[in-house]
């Protein structure tokens, strides 16, 4: 019978594998896009290379770090911006439009420790980010008119929704760097066809208003030009009553004998010499 030699291949082949699993289980090597929360029997106890704000690359707790093997785990977190999809929801306008809205928001986990003991896995945090991403998308756009989807206003309603969002977010360990709407679209069919028509009846609407403003503000305009040249003929005629007289004639001519626009008159009078209407023709004696 053999005797056991402890220089034997396979015993030091088995020991360096042993050492290699303990090594495995005791050293982990963590990157730069990750935070490590290390857990003991379900329960977090520290964290390599959490998020710190204005953090330079390569001054992180990122590198080698070391554990209690067979007793601590580690979960790994992501460290980047994470984005959620919202699935297409319909929302009720003020203006009774039902909107068919596609929504998204930006996200980094910046306290993992309290984001592990609430929801655990990124997985968790994104469904229920997308959950409170739709109910503030609701809550919002519900007290506005579509129209207000398409005009600068819209910046406003999306600070509104990153605010509500991120107070949620903030409950899970989560910070929101942005909330954007790709698509806000009436459903197809009648609705669409009824807010089209709504659309362009209250556009009709404005345009009669703006020009019948615009008629009232000529007619006030012409208004007071009349009564301008009204009181320039009152002053020149009180100044020399005979240019007065002789303006007045030269312009009731070019009404009677000029009757089209470019100044060609064909118009025939037929008066005699000595009658008072042509008396300008006759000169000044």
């Amino acid at each position: 019978m053999q005797s056991f030699s402890w220089k034997s291949p396979f015993f030091l082949g088995a020991v360096a594998l042993v050492l290699l699993i303990i090594a495995s289980l005791t050293f982990s090597i963590v990157p730069e896009t990750k935070q490590g929360i290390v857990v003991s029997y379900g329960q977090p106890k520290r964290v390599w290379n959490a998020y710190q704000d204005n953090e330079v690359f390569g001054s992180t707790g990122a590198g080698l770090h070391a554990r209690i093997p067979f007793v601590e785990q580690v979960a790994w977190i992501d460290k980047r911006i994470m984005g959620v999809e919202m699935e297409r929801q319909e929302v009720l306008s003020t203006d009774q439009l039902r909107l068919q809205v596609d929504a998204f928001a930006r996200f980094r986990v910046t306290d993992p420790l309290l984001m592990y003991r609430r929801i655990r896995t990124e997985d968790g945090l994104k469904t229920q980010l997308r959950t409170i991403l739709g109910s503030s998308l609701r809550n919002e756009l519900g007290k506005r008119e579509f129209a207000t989807l398409l005009s600068p206003e819209r910046g406003q309603v999306m600070n509104n929704i990153q605010t509500a969002l991120n107070a949620e977010a903030q409950k899970y360990g989560a910070e929101i760097i942005d909330v954007r709407i790709k698509r806000a679209d009436l459903p197809e069919g009648t609705p669409l066809a009824s807010a089209y028509e709504r659309m362009r009846s209250a556009r009709n609407q404005e345009a009669v208003a703006i020009d019948a403003e615009g008629r009232k503000e000529a007619q006030v305009i012409r208004a007071e030009a009349d009564a301008e040249a009204a009181r320039i003929y009152a002053e020149s005629y009180g100044k020399d009553a005979d240019f007065y007289d002789f303006y007045r004639a030269m312009e009731s001519y070019r009404t009677t004998f000029n009757n089209d626009t470019k100044g060609n008159g064909d118009t025939s009078v037929i008066l005699s010499p000595n009658n008072d209407y042509l008396r300008q023709f006759r000169g000044r004696r």
